[in-house]
């Protein structure tokens, strides 16, 4: 760089933001509910902004996503019949996280009310996937690129479909499997596996127990995972897993801060924006990921 000019970060977030002001593009956004999409809805707030236009797909039943003069809604037919019955069976979940005992009996309530929060995802899922009214708007309105979070990969089937380019907004996956799926290095070393308590530093018999709780993935992976693998496969009418689709994802938005998380290797498309989902008043390390984010999906939309 020449004498006497320099880049701070935030000049350069400023400056990769402005490339995509020259051509609005169309985004199809299939969300999670709950927590996922608080921080999601602010992404897309800007991107409208920025004359975007955005496109929501969402059950009729939900517990945060709702109308907004900043997108488009669309909404499907779901397994739940109101809020009440959805806030219930996610409550039950959410309890017991954080209930304490020995790992089995925590493993074996987890994996209750997450068999029966799958079973739900995957029947709403089916439920979009075979509103043929929805799936000729999406087919004739050439979008160019689908954002998701690929925890609940209906959105990962929908983008495959449609042959759309995805970006993934995401905390993480059941089971480790957006390690296999960027192929990215998840070493039980120093990256504790859920469940153990443990940190990033380990004896080398803590090491051995993180290695051993990685035996979980198998019965997670099975539940979490194998109905949506038969309903893409169903619906593509091929023979295909969810890590063959989450494989093709352009850029995974990987909501890991490392100053709360423990370190782990990364992939060259797996950006850490850390810190996107909470309130930023007087924060500009949070507003300046929200530029990134929006300078990432700037770019995303222009190569689509």
């Amino acid at each position: 760089m020449a004498p006497g000019l320099s880049a701070s970060p935030p000049v350069v977030v400023l400056l990769l933001s402005l490339l995509g002001l020259a051509a609005a593009g169309k985004l199809l956004v299939v969300p999670v509910d709950g927590s996922h999409w608080l921080s999601m809805k602010e992404v897309l707030d800007m991107l409208q902004q920025k004359g975007h236009e955005v496109v929501v797909v969402a059950p009729e039943v939900t517990m945060h996503i709702k109308p907004s003069k900043n997108f488009v809604m669309k909404r499907h037919s779901g397994p739940l019949n109101n809020q009440e019955e959805m806030e219930r069976d996610f409550k039950a979940f959410l309890y017991s996280l954080f209930e304490e005992g020995s790992f089995l009996k925590r493993f074996l309530k987890v994996y209750k009310h997450m068999k029966k929060l799958g079973d739900l995802a995957v029947s709403s899922c089916e439920h979009l996937l075979q509103n043929k009214e929805l799936m000729s708007y999406f087919e004739e309105s050439k979008f160019d690129v689908l954002l998701t979070d690929p925890v609940l990969p209906c959105g990962v089937i929908l983008a495959e479909h449609l042959s759309l380019p995805s970006v993934y907004f995401l905390r993480g996956i059941p089971c480790g499997l957006d390690f296999e799926a960027t192929q990215c290095p998840n070493p039980p070393s120093y990256v504790p596996r859920a469940f153990s308590q443990l940190t990033d530093r380990m004896s080398f018999l803590q090491r051995v127990k993180n290695l051993l709780f990685d035996t979980q993935n198998l019965f997670l992976c099975n539940f979490a995972f194998d109905q949506f693998s038969n309903l893409a496969s169903e619906f593509l009418q091929r023979e295909v897993t969810v890590q063959d689709l989450l494989r093709k994802g352009s850029v995974w938005l990987l909501r890991l801060e490392f100053v709360l998380d423990y370190p782990r290797p990364l992939m060259p498309n797996i950006i850490p924006i850390g810190g996107v989902h909470c309130a930023h008043k007087g924060l500009s390390q949070v507003g300046h990921t929200l530029s990134l984010i929006c300078a990432v999906m700037d770019f995303c939309l222009q190569e689509a």
